[in-house]
């Protein structure tokens, strides 16, 4: 599938991320001499056709007090993961949580939660939380602490 020149514009105009104002199509939008609506409809059929896999918001957490990153994994039996990590996923410490095939025998966890705090206290607090809703399906867990901060990019275009 070829990119047409619009294509191209858009996805030099969002690489780095939207504009953080209230209608940030709209000043997509006004920057490429279109309407919001031809940005959005873009998107959307980028978004459907496969071109791009989703449109998101990452939060700089550190920007925002939240100094102590923990990847919390649970060895959770697999009958339940799904309904459990929807649960987790939804918790407002949590920032994503999905589930991950185990390394047996080194590695038994197959459901991750990324847990966000002010203090290593507070992280565990909530991994404890955590705990308390896997109840009986949790055979083990364990907290892994950032020690970097990685930058997430998406797609980027050469200039070439």
């Amino acid at each position: 599938m070829s990119l047409t020149e619009f294509d191209r514009q858009l996805i030099t105009a969002t690489q780095s991320g939207l504009p953080l104002v209230p209608r940030p199509y709209a000043a997509v939008a006004e920057q490429l001499g279109v309407t919001e609506a031809a940005v959005r409809e873009r998107l959307a059929s980028m978004l459907d056709e496969g071109l791009i896999r989703r449109i998101g918001a990452v939060p700089n957490h550190y920007r925002l007090g939240y100094t102590a990153n923990g990847m919390t994994v649970w060895d959770v039996d697999d009958e339940r993961v799904d309904e459990l990590g929807a649960k987790i996923g939804a918790l407002s410490s949590v920032s994503h949580c999905y589930r991950r095939p185990r390394a047996l025998p080194l590695w038994p966890y197959n459901l991750f939660a990324m847990v966000h705090g002010h203090s290593h206290d507070e992280v565990e607090r909530e991994a404890m939380r955590i705990h308390c809703l896997l109840a009986d399906a949790c055979r083990g867990f364990d907290i892994l602490y950032s020690t970097a901060i990685l930058k997430k990019t998406g797609l980027r275009l050469s200039s070439h």
